[in-house]
């Protein structure tokens, strides 16, 4: 008998970030495998899916006077009971553990014994590295860690910062990050067009939501650092305000060198039409922008920091260099676009390493075996 399908919750942030993106392209796979899907959160998803199998819940979140700030924990809690109880979801998947876990955990203490909702959280980063860290949030991540049926990361690194950081003593699977690609819609002559990218220059590729974390600064500085006769342009798809990134830019002289897009969600235009992926964060528990260029046959120049590492290895995919030396990354991004032939290799090595060791078919199917092992007695 084949297994039936299986209704799944998610939840997670909605605006432009790792997380929110792989949460969005998680439910888009689960949905073509014949799973409903069913996205609580307080606004739809940057990359939520439309089609069939596919539901948005938002959460209302009202201000009373009697709070100085609003509450977002409460409501979804709310919500989340709300939608396990009248759709019977058989799993409620939470992404990023600040406060999806807390609310989840609220949630299942609200609904009957008979439908006891399963909950699985997954770590992506700074829900461990930076709020573990605070006393005023780690109890709390600890206790919901403690309390759902299953935890993951998206990295070994993530995996051992949990432990480390949290104390968490169960066991914590690592399920890689994922990326799909989906067709452009123009043409990478188009985009290069478009982007005024002379023939014979280089396009540099940076993608991320410009929070600090990400190091801006640092990707200015490795940008000025480029030897001045270098043909080049650095496209920066933001998912945050790109005004700080503009003023120092402009500070640093680099301005004319660089085109920023705001929320993007075509993303694969512009992947195809780069030829180099620079990034320069401090941290990173898996860098889903990385393995997105890699799909596209890009390799990347890149901190060897947190998971990186696991996704892109040096020299064989993309290189990299110890962090914050962005004389080397320079000197890296340089090496790439005087080499042509280097820069496809990598790239064609880059483009293997996603398809084998992080596509849907690899990622998917560890997912829907974790959900069916929770909910193995309901089904």
């Amino acid at each position: 008998m084949p297994d039936r399908p299986l209704k799944i919750g998610i939840t997670c942030y909605p605006s432009v970030g790792g997380s929110g993106i792989l949460a969005s392209e998680l439910g888009e796979e689960l949905a073509a495998r014949g799973h409903e899907i069913h996205f609580i959160s307080y606004e739809q998803p940057f990359r939520m899916p439309a089609g069939p199998r596919v539901f948005f819940h938002p959460v209302r979140v009202t201000s009373y006077d009697l709070f100085k700030y609003p509450d977002y924990t409460l409501p979804l809690s709310v919500k989340m009971a709300e939608v396990s109880r009248d759709h019977r979801l058989d799993v409620l998947h939470v992404h990023y553990a600040v406060p999806h876990a807390t609310a989840a955990i609220l949630a299942r203490a609200m609904l009957h014994e008979e439908h006891r909702l399963r909950i699985i959280t997954t770590l992506h980063g700074t829900d461990t590295t930076l709020l573990g860290r605070d006393p005023g949030y780690g109890p709390a991540i600890r206790h919901a860690l403690d309390h759902s049926d299953a935890i993951t990361t998206v990295s070994e690194f993530m995996r051992a910062e949990t432990v480390r950081l949290l104390g968490v003593q169960r066991p914590v699977e690592v399920i890689h990050n994922f990326f799909e690609t989906h067709a452009p819609k123009r043409s990478r002559t188009e985009v290069r067009r478009e982007l005024g990218v002379a023939d014979g220059a280089a396009l540099l590729l940076h993608i991320s939501n410009l929070r600090p974390l990400k190091r801006i600064d640092l990707l200015l500085e490795t940008v000025a650092k480029l030897p001045v006769e270098t043909p080049f342009k650095l496209v920066v798809l933001a998912g945050g305000d790109p005004a700080p990134l503009l003023a120092e830019a402009a500070r640093r002289g680099v301005v004319g060198r660089i085109i920023v897009r705001e929320r993007v969600s075509d993303v694969e235009d512009y992947l195809q039409a780069a030829d180099i992926g620079l990034f320069t964060s401090e941290t990173e528990s898996f860098c889903l922008s990385i393995l997105e260029a890699m799909s596209f046959s890009c390799p990347s120049a890149a901190f060897a920091v947190g998971g990186i590492p696991e996704v892109t290895l040096s020299g064989e995919t993309g290189l990299l260099v110890p962090f914050g030396d962005t004389t080397a990354l320079a000197k890296a991004v340089a090496t790439l676009i005087a080499d042509p032939a280097r820069r496809a290799s990598l790239g064609r090595a880059a483009q293997q390493r996603a398809r084998e060791h992080f596509s849907a078919a690899t990622i998917i199917p560890r997912y829907e075996a974790l959900y069916r092992r929770l909910a193995g007695n309901q089904l």
